[in-house]
């Protein structure tokens, strides 16, 4: 069996951003439904956090990432979709594209189009498959129809970038919180139809007057325990909470009845993995996304670079706020 070594990042403990280290590591060759894939860039994600810290906890050794693109070098039994030399990118279970090359499971993999750059399909894959998800897949009671208003939060970060301009492609009225005058500007150029500045304003009073006092359909929030309950004070009747995330912490157990006392609401706690189970609504996801991207309807855009061995610096970058759109890792 042919080997290969590759630089790749790994933890051997829950912590904070200096538990990553660099290390060679062995490739072999893929097994039956697997594939090699040489990377060309890295994502990254606030799951990469939550797996780093222990919020979500992992078996050890771990070695972190949950998206990239490449060069295929290697395709094992069963893999129909892709072969030796096609240009692919992912988001996908289980971690381990902050590396070199890695053997991992096809079925999640896609093949990325000409027209779409590697360090743009590693920086949408998840966040543009979560978009999607979102947005098309995780909707109020009766659906979403143009002119509806949504509210997003954190809609200057790298899903929130991305899901102000399906939005506006689709005719919704998203509403776009973001914690600076300069983060709202970056969401409103993308096509937010409104922004507040939750550092200065009361981001559910003014939903209230932005929407006549009806309140939104939606509310997609990644943020988690601190903008939870406001959350709900945010949506109409029979409104829908679409919880993604838990950048600020997760959130607290609560009684059910406030769903009924804030208006017979509607709660989900999604993630994407749930929606990538199967390789056919892997790849309709992913075409609907990369048709987006294609036609120009959606830019991706990618606003900070580090090597794959400053990864520490990234980890920071992210978890102190301090990033906008998407990050990549380049190799």
């Amino acid at each position: 069996m042919a080997q290969t070594t590759s630089k790749a990042v790994r933890i051997t403990q829950h912590g904070g951003p200096e538990v990553m280290t660099l290390a060679d590591v062995t490739v072999g060759e893929p097994g039956p439904g697997e594939i090699r894939i040489r990377h060309k860039a890295i994502g990254l994600n606030f799951i990469d956090v939550y797996q780093r810290s222990g919020l979500y906890p992992m078996a050890m050794p771990l070695q972190l990432g949950m998206e990239a693109a490449g060069i295929v070098e290697a395709v094992g039994a069963g893999v129909l979709h892709l072969q030796p030399g096609d240009r692919a990118a992912y988001a996908s279970q289980p971690p381990g594209s902050y590396c070199e090359a890695r053997v991992m499971p096809a079925k999640c993999v896609c093949k990325l189009p000409d027209e779409i750059s590697f360090e743009t399909g590693a920086a949408m894959m998840l966040k543009g498959l979560t978009a999607q998800y979102l947005l098309r897949r995780t909707l109020p009671q009766g659906g979403l129809q143009a002119g509806d208003f949504v509210l997003f939060h954190a809609a200057a970060g790298g899903v929130g970038l991305i899901a102000c301009q399906w939005a506006k492609a689709l005719g919704l009225q998203l509403i776009g919180t973001a914690g600076s005058d300069e983060k709202c500007a970056l969401a409103k150029a993308h096509g937010a139809a409104f922004v507040i500045n939750y550092a200065t304003e009361d981001f559910v009073a003014r939903v209230k007057e932005i929407t006549g006092g009806q309140g939104v359909k939606v509310v997609y929030d990644s943020v988690g325990k601190d903008t939870f309950e406001r959350s709900l004070d945010c949506l109409r009747p029979f409104g829908l909470l679409a919880s993604f995330g838990n950048a600020s912490g997760p959130v607290a157990p609560f009684a059910p009845g406030i769903l009924a006392a804030k208006g017979s609401l509607y709660l989900t706690r999604q993630t994407l993995f749930s929606h990538i189970t199967s390789r056919e609504t892997t790849q309709e996801m992913a075409d609907e996304l990369f048709a987006m991207v294609v036609s120009g309807q959606i830019t991706i855009r990618i606003d900070q670079r580090f090597a794959l061995a400053d990864v520490a610096d990234a980890h920071r970058a992210l978890e102190a706020r301090q990033t906008t759109g998407c990050t990549i890792l380049s190799l």
